[in-house]
């Protein structure tokens, strides 16, 4: 399962990871959002020790969505060092993700 982000602890689990992290930006409403959720729980089992791979509700914390240009969801946006170092706005194949994750393993 994908680690649950929030405003409160997103610094904390993304920028100062010292590991690759994957943050997918959604809504419960949002369907689309819906069709990635499982792609990024499975992306969060594989890659468990390698990579963090989270979700951010953008109803309920809007600080890092909009500190980011978040404007459609879903968005997966990959950081390095806490630095954006990839973002995917809309539905994309896993392979997408998983290649995101590999360049920078």
């Amino acid at each position: 399962m994908a680690l649950a982000i929030t405003d409160a602890t997103f610094e904390e689990v993304v920028l100062q990871s010292d590991k690759p992290v994957v943050v997918d930006f959604w809504a419960a409403w949002c369907g689309p959002c819906r069709m990635v959720g499982p792609v990024i729980d499975e992306i969060a089992t594989e890659y468990e020790g390698k990579a963090i791979v989270g979700k951010v509700d953008v109803d309920a914390n809007q600080e890092f969505a909009a500190k980011y240009g978040v404007r459609n969801i879903p968005t997966v946006l990959v950081f390095q060092k806490g630095e954006v170092v990839g973002r995917q706005v809309g539905v994309a194949p896993k392979k997408t993700y998983t290649d995101a994750i590999d360049a920078l393993l």
